[in-house]
């Protein structure tokens, strides 16, 4: 305390000084260095009102409590208004007392020269710690990818903060007007075609890419541009939050969501609030990829309770140490139920009276589904029915299905199951006060058991990377933007809608699988080999949103779409017929397809083993003698 009060002294005494230095050099200058006596005098009589008054403003503008260190053009606008305000009353003193008689422009002057002594002295302190803190410009060279508003950001935390132990060194940007100027004492050199050639020219050892606003095809040109480089890569994602401090803490390395470029989705809190804010809200399969996402912004938007439901263990332990770490402990109910057994939902439901339910409980792995037909049913049907049916009786006031891309047209039993549940809801929605609603769409970036992760682990331990068919095409979206368009969906439903989301255009997954080897500074075909193995069992070459029959209309939110599909005398009551099939089914597998296909007449049911092909057996036993080689 003493010492900051010590430093504060001796910036007031160096302040004055510098404030009536200011007013003598203006006398000097208006006069061309002789000053007359009698002006001479009337500065003196002057010195204690200019100091006085430019010294109150200096503190009441708070330019004694920063850090100088890292001035910035903030700090000079500060002082700009100070010493106006300050000039302002000096002369509107002088004029009401009559205090002296100096021509105009000395105070013009003055407050010019008092702006530039005190800007100069606070400015120095920041050019003595740039010139400390690199004197030899030691660190990582790095290379940065745009010189917009992010970019500049990320350099500024680099100059300022050594201990990142990095040195930016230049620029590259798309725009032309931009090329061959400066920017924060750094050239930009040129577009990102000239980067392998800068690279090697600066010696550049790192490039950060600092485009948050370009999207998909643009980043992966630039991606693919700085994977001719062998320095390492690095990234400012599209959805960074430029309101904390550090920019830097958020530069990770490229991951697949940065290929796709997809648009940050825009929820309208209003609308979303009004149906979760202080409700119960119910989310089963609350463990799982889709699940705990869900729980992670429902708890954000503040219900009253929060029910996770899952029949995994350790995927409710997770998420719920999760939530907990975040501040949501106190609004928490973790269940491990399973919703195969109506009287476990029940339990939850005569306890809790949830008001709102997102079901995302389901199986989703298409061979394994195949080869278990009676567990997809059970989990993925039977536990629609009796979540939907609980909904009903306790007088739930939301019910939202997660569906997917493979329940139009199924080829799969997995498919075929998660259009029956679809048909379930859209049912029960009928006779039910309860608004039922589902929400179709493909795949997610990341979750359990889907394609990256598998990729990641064949990449780790030096391939085979296995796709099925070089023409396999999927729509991709990321887990948060999916969840995200869910919780807006539902905030729409008025009841028995089959809710869309715009999952943008399809991929070719071989092409999934050559940018993430490269991701992993690998070369396809080089260093990890890509390998066909076949369509599995139910798969499709290219999976659709929604039936030719279905109408698509648009909704207030330009990525949420609405499938109508007119009304068939064969679905009405499906889920009294369904539970008294389910019991003539029993465990019995062709019984259980049978019950499927009679119930869903678009279900393609070949008859087909789990190897689909010579070609995929071939594969197979390939695959198996590379990994015993690589073992060996």
């Amino acid at each position: 305390m003493r010492s900051f009060s010590q430093r504060i002294f001796v910036m007031l005494t160096v302040d004055a000084l510098l404030i009536n230095t200011a007013l003598y050099f203006a006398l000097m200058l208006r006069f061309d260095g002789e000053i007359p006596a009698q002006h001479l005098y009337t500065m003196l009589k002057l010195i204690p009102i200019m100091t006085i008054v430019n010294l109150g403003f200096l503190l009441a503008f708070k330019l004694y409590g920063r850090v100088w260190e890292y001035a910035s053009w903030g700090e000079l606008l500060s002082i700009i208004k100070a010493s106006t305000c300050s000039m302002l009353i000096v002369i509107a003193m002088i004029e009401v007392f009559h205090l002296a008689d100096l021509p105009r422009s000395v105070y013009i002057i003055s407050w010019g020269l008092i702006i530039l002594n005190i800007g100069i002295s606070r400015l120095w302190w920041r050019g003595i710690r740039d010139f400390i803190s690199k004197p030899n410009n030691y660190g990582t060279k790095v290379l940065i990818v745009g010189a917009g508003a992010a970019g500049a950001a990320l350099v500024r935390e680099i100059q300022t903060n050594t201990r990142l132990g990095l040195d930016a060194i230049a620029f590259v940007d798309d725009d032309p007007q931009k090329i061959g100027k400066m920017m924060l004492g750094l050239p930009i050199k040129g577009n990102r075609h000239d980067i392998p050639k800068l690279v090697a020219a600066l010696e550049v050892q790192e490039i950060i890419i600092a485009m948050p606003s370009v999207k998909g095809p643009g980043i992966r040109d630039i991606i693919k541009i700085c994977e001719e480089t062998s320095v390492n890569l690095r990234i400012l994602p599209s959805l960074y939050k430029s309101n904390r401090r550090s920019l830097m803490s958020q530069v990770r390395r490229v991951k697949m969501e940065d290929l796709l470029g997809r648009k940050p989705v825009n929820i309208d809190m209003a609308q979303v609030c009004g149906y979760i804010q202080d409700k119960t809200v119910l989310v089963t399969g609350g463990g799982g990829s889709i699940g705990s996402e869900l729980c992670r912004q429902i708890a954000a938007l503040r219900p009253k309770l929060l029910i996770i439901l899952d029949n995994c263990e350790n995927n409710l332990f997770d998420i719920e140490n999760e939530l907990i770490d975040s501040g949501y402990g106190n609004i928490l109910a973790v269940i491990l139920y399973d919703v195969k057994h109506s009287y476990n939902v029940e339990d939850v439901f005569q306890k809790y009276h949830p008001q709102v339910v997102f079901h995302a409980a389901a199986y989703k792995h298409v061979p394994m589904m195949k080869r278990n037909p009676e567990e997809a049913l059970w989990n993925n049907v039977v536990g629609s029915l009796n979540t939907a049916e609980m909904a009903a009786k306790y007088e739930s006031e939301a019910f939202i299905l997660i569906s997917t891309d493979k329940a139009v047209n199924p080829t799969s039993i997995m498919g075929a199951t998660k259009r029956l549940a679809e048909l379930i809801i859209k049912d029960f929605n009928r006779s039910s006060e309860t608004r039922f609603a589902a929400v179709r769409f493909g795949n997610v970036l990341g979750s359990r058991g889907s394609v990256i992760p598998t990729f990641e682990k064949q990449i780790e331990r030096g391939g085979p990377v296995t796709v099925t068919h070089p023409d396999m095409k999927r729509y991709f979206m990321t887990i948060p933007e999916a969840v995200g368009l869910v919780i807006q969906a539902g905030s729409m439903a008025d009841g028995g809608e089959i809710f869309v989301l715009d999952m943008g255009e399809p991929i070719r997954i071989v092409d999934l699988a050559y940018d993430l080897i490269r991701l992993y500074g690998y070369q396809p075909g080089r260093d990890i080999e890509v390998v066909f193995m076949g369509v599995r069992p139910g798969e499709k070459l290219s999976e659709e949103l929604f039936y030719k029959k279905e109408e698509i209309t648009s909704t207030s939110h330009e990525r949420i779409f609405i499938s109508n599909k007119e009304v068939n005398d064969h679905y009405i009551g499906i889920h009294k017929k369904l539970t008294e099939m389910i019991k003539n089914a029993g465990s019995e597998k062709n019984a259980i397809i049978d019950l499927i296909s009679n119930k869903v007449p678009e279900f393609q049911n070949p008859n087909y083993t789990f190897f689909e092909s010579k070609t995929e057996k071939e594969n197979l036993i390939y695959l198996k003698d590379k990994l015993q080689k690589k073992s060996g």
